[in-house]
Parts: structure tokens; C-alpha cells; sequence
């Protein structure tokens, strides 16, 4: 028996609770991972507190992302003692997850924990982070180069937000963090933010093109946020979508992409190929100051991830959120 974070709808309604379970009941899968730590994300909190349709099999263990120690392997590249980091593949949804003391899983989904990260930083890092570097990455791949000019990051106190903007900083990008909590803006600067704005002027419906200003923008909101966000890109300029926080609607029209050239990257973390993974990993051991993960992750037992996931849904949280797996 192991305890996890066990999601359960009945013709009683639906119910989130740590439960003893069996270790007959986990999936298959070539690895048994015993799991140190893993993490809220943003779909985490849809799930576990039942404000989206993100669970597609019932009961379902919570947690897209984990990481810890190899127990059992019959997978060619991974044996016990391995310390390892999953992220997605439908873990969370499909398939059980990793908000849970035991997991098993497909060993060509998962990286080998970087040395420079213990299992707790990783997690402090999971998904979002992982997604932010994915966005990183993206902006690179399209040209943009520190010096270039401002780069805007929207949700800026959430987790993609917080770990985008400590990154972009450190690479020498001069960064403005959209943010509504005005209370937080001596965080982000902590972070690296050389200014920050209210999101309020970007949230509202705008004109099609509008003042041309960000030479690239990394958006993990969505809707209005992300169509001002494209009117207002500098020509030729890239904006790395992966969010949808305020919708997913895109109320826009072409005319930044037709008319400045501007690209709008679709960036996705759930099904990215393992080599695009390996080098997202790589680079945050490399480029994430260690600094900068303690600053933007608040650490919390098993026992409180559900109180936690609802503050996280109601928008009472910054950063990221480690869960200890006891």
C-alpha cells in the first residue's frame, strides 16, 4: 500500500483525497518510480479541485509531474537508483500520476534528473519551468538574441511566468512582467523583471495593430492578453503562446502576421519528443540560477496539495509549489 492524492467521481459527486492504495492497482509500465517530490501545476489545480475537464479516466491519481529514484526497471536505459524527472504524457489525465508515494511508468517518457538539480529543485522547476525553457527555446529557434529588445512576459507571478522571466534575465534579455498583483512587482524584480505592468493593459479588447514594442513575448494567458500581446510585437517579431489562463478564445485578427511578419509558436510540454525534453532539461541545469529556483518554489507535505491546488485556482499564489512525498 502507498498513499496518494486520489481523484474520484461517483453518483455521490466528486471527491479529492489522500487514500491508501494498492500497488496491484498502478498501470502498467516498465519502471517503478518511488517518487520524492512532485508539484502543482496550473492543470493540476483544474483537476484536483474539478474546475476543468482535465481527468478522462476515473479514479485517477493526481499529478502530471514527478521525480525520484528508479525501484524497478525492465527498461533498457533505466535501472534501480536511477534518479529520474517525468513531465506529462497524459499522466494526471489518462493515466495515473505522481502526487503519490509509488509510480509506474513508460520508461521512454522519462530524463535523467541533471546533476546540478536535487529531485526537490527539479520539481520546483516541473512542467512550468520545463514549459518556460520549451518557450525559451522557441524564441531562440526564431532568431531573437539578448539586445534585441524588450521581451514581454504575461502571468508573469504564475509558474511558466516566474521561471520565464529569472530565464530570459539571466540570458540577458531586458524583460517586462505583466502581472494584477502590484504587490508582487519587487518579486519579479528579484527575478530579473527590469519593469513590470499591469496586466489590466493588456486584458481588454484592443485594436488590431496597435505600438509597435516587444521584440518577442512569451504568453501563458491566452485570449485578449495574447492578442494585444501579438498587435503590439515588434515586426518580424515572435510570440511563444502555451497557456490559455484567461481562455483559450483567440479574438484577434491576421493583421499582426500578415502585415509586420510577426510568428505566433504554438509551444506544447505534454507530448514534446524526449530529445526536445533532454535539451529543455540541459539547458535550465545550465542557464536557471540555482537562486532563483528557491525564490519562486514554496515547499508543502502531500497532506496539504489539495488545500494548496485551490488557492493556486484562485489566483493566492506565486511561483511554483513543491510537494514532499512522505
Amino acid at each position: 500500500m502507498f498513499k496518494a492524492l486520489l481523484l474520484e467521481k461517483t453518483e455521490a459527486g466528486f471527491q479529492a483525497g489522500i487514500r491508501d492504495v494498492d500497488e496491484a492497482s498502478l498501470p502498467e509500465g516498465d519502471v517503478m518510480l518511488q517518487v520524492e517530490h512532485s508539484t502543482l501545476n496550473y492543470k493540476d489545480g483544474l483537476a484536483i479541485t474539478n474546475r476543468g475537464p482535465v481527468v478522462r479516466s476515473w479514479p485517477m491519481v493526481a499529478g502530471i509531474d514527478g521525480a525520484g529514484t528508479v525501484l524497478e526497471s525492465s527498461h533498457a536505459q533505466w535501472k534501480a537508483g536511477d534518479k529520474v524527472i517525468h513531465n506529462g504524457w497524459g499522466v494526471g489525465e489518462t493515466r495515473w500520476g505522481c502526487l503519490a508515494q509509488r509510480a509506474r511508468l513508460k520508461g521512454d517518457w522519462l530524463v535523467p534528473l541533471p546533476a546540478a538539480f536535487s529531485t526537490r529543485q527539479a520539481m520546483a522547476i516541473g512542467t512550468a519551468g520545463y514549459t518556460a525553457m520549451l518557450c525559451v527555446l522557441a524564441l531562440e529557434r526564431h532568431g531573437v538574441k539578448p539586445g534585441d529588445g524588450e521581451v514581454l512576459v504575461t502571468g508573469a507571478t504564475g509558474g511558466v511566468g516566474s521561471v520565464a522571466t529569472a530565464l530570459l534575465s539571466k540570458l540577458g534579455h531586458r524583460v517586462v512582467a505583466a502581472t494584477g498583483k502590484a504587490a508582487e512587482s519587487g518579486y519579479l524584480q528579484q527575478l530579473g523583471a527590469a519593469s513590470v505592468i499591469d496586466r489590466a493593459e493588456l486584458s481588454a479588447p484592443g485594436k488590431p495593430l496597435q505600438k509597435e514594442r516587444w521584440a518577442a513575448v512569451v504568453d501563458a494567458v491566452g485570449s485578449h492578453t495574447l492578442v494585444n500581446a501579438c498587435a503590439q510585437t515588434r515586426y518580424g517579431g515572435v510570440v511563444a503562446a502555451c497557456g490559455l489562463a484567461s481562455g483559450g478564445d483567440l479574438p484577434g485578427t491576421v493583421m499582426p502576421f500578415i502585415l509586420r511578419g510577426v510568428t505566433l509558436a504554438g509551444v506544447d510540454s505534454v507530448m514534446a519528443p524526449l530529445a526536445l525534453r533532454r535539451q529543455a532539461w540541459e539547458r535550465l541545469a545550465r542557464d536557471l540560477d540555482p537562486a532563483m529556483i528557491d525564490a519562486i518554489a514554496v515547499e508543502v507535505p502531500l497532506a496539504q496539495a489539495i488545500p494548496r491546488a485551490h488557492e493556486l485556482m484562485e489566483g493566492k499564489l506565486r511561483g511554483r509549489v513543491v510537494v514532499t512525498i512522505g
